[in-house]
């Protein structure tokens, strides 16, 4: 066998199901995956949508999945072919600047966000993972493909670009503007740190309703609720500690804005593919801090712990499942969420 079938872009709006070559070690310390459990993320679809301009004619997409090692390079030293791993949506070099402070995302040594963007990615038969050893995680005894497909990207976004960088702490109000897949990522991480109350907003009641299953105090949706209005009733006219950006469109980010107290916290989450204005005018008097990111995925060890001692519960993100055949079907169906209730798509090998 030299080929395989992939999901490959061909410009905004166009994907296929088509045969491509096997991957193959091309470093020393590249491991081999085949993959076995492999999802749809929203970046994937603001790539379709021509958002990320990196992502060129030819490449397989996805950065995501949980798969079998089968071959390594000579110079991985902790990856055995056999095990099975969590494939992250971040490769780190290791050894650079970024990567020797945790911020594997900015990597500057080959790596950050590149499987589906500068390099063939996952949603295919096998995948090529470089920097294996920094690259992957083992998977924890005693849990599901699926659950740990959930720390690929999703998990540690919403944890740390949402939830740390907004600095959620005992007592606050949290406003969570989206909660799609990594909105609700985000309102189960600030779970952990004991808010007084969050809040989720979202236009899709489905989500609405999944926000509350994930933790969600209030839910509000703005075609029929004034949600800076009942957010200020909320905290004494104030306004919310942190508020999270989740959708990754201009509107949301202003919501964002508005929602905040004097002294809060914006943390930026949502992929933008366009501008936003920024209010500084009113901003800068009120003291707001504005965090934006890329994951990291520093925080992957840490949620695997929580996963394998049952302390956060991730199964329940995923509400559709296919087969590898079924590639194109799994993308309609993410892709039209509000008419699909979909929250995580989940394609098997």
């Amino acid at each position: 066998m030299s080929t395989m079938r992939a999901i490959v872009y061909h410009g905004p709006g166009r994907k296929a199901w088509e045969e491509v070559p096997l991957p193959t070690v091309q470093a020393d310390t590249d491991a081999v995956v085949k993959v076995d459990t492999v999802t749809i993320c929203g970046t994937d679809l603001h790539i379709l949508g021509g958002d990320v301009a990196a992502v060129t004619d030819g490449r397989v997409l996805g950065h995501e999945a949980v798969g079998t090692v089968t071959e390594v390079g000579p110079g991985v030293k902790n990856v055995r072919v056999g095990d099975r791993v969590l494939v992250s949506c971040i490769t780190a070099c290791g050894a650079c600047r970024y990567c020797r402070a945790g911020s594997y995302g900015q990597c500057i040594g080959g790596g950050g966000w590149i499987l589906g963007h500068r390099i063939d990615g996952t949603q295919a038969g096998f995948v090529r993972v470089p920097f294996a050893d920094t690259s992957t995680y083992a998977v924890p005894d005693g849990v599901t493909d699926e659950e740990v497909l959930m720390l690929a990207d999703i998990g540690p976004t919403g944890f740390e670009v949402g939830v740390l960088n907004g600095r959620v702490s005992p007592g606050d109000v949290v406003a969570v503007v989206g909660a799609g897949p990594v909105g609700l990522s985000a309102i189960m991480g600030a779970k952990l740190f004991s808010p007084a109350h969050v809040v989720a907003i979202d236009l899709a009641d489905a989500r609405l309703e999944a926000a509350k299953q994930f933790g969600a105090d209030i839910t509000l949706n703005p075609a029929r609720e004034d949600v800076v209005a009942v957010v200020r009733d909320l905290t004494q006219g104030l306004g919310a500690d942190v508020a999270i950006e989740a959708v990754g469109v201009a509107a949301t980010f202003e919501q964002c804005a508005q929602l905040v107290r004097p002294g809060g916290r914006v943390a930026n989450v949502g992929v933008h593919g366009g501008p936003a204005t920024l209010h500084l005018e009113d901003l800068w008097i009120r003291n707001v801090t504005i965090t934006t990111g890329l994951v990291d995925t520093y925080s992957t060890p840490t949620l695997l712990r929580l996963l394998a001692t049952h302390q956060v519960d991730l199964a329940r993100f995923v509400t559709h499942r296919f087969a590898m055949g079924e590639f194109i079907e799994a993308y309609d169906t993410f892709a039209r969420a509000a008419d699909t209730r979909a929250l995580k798509v989940v394609v098997t090998a």
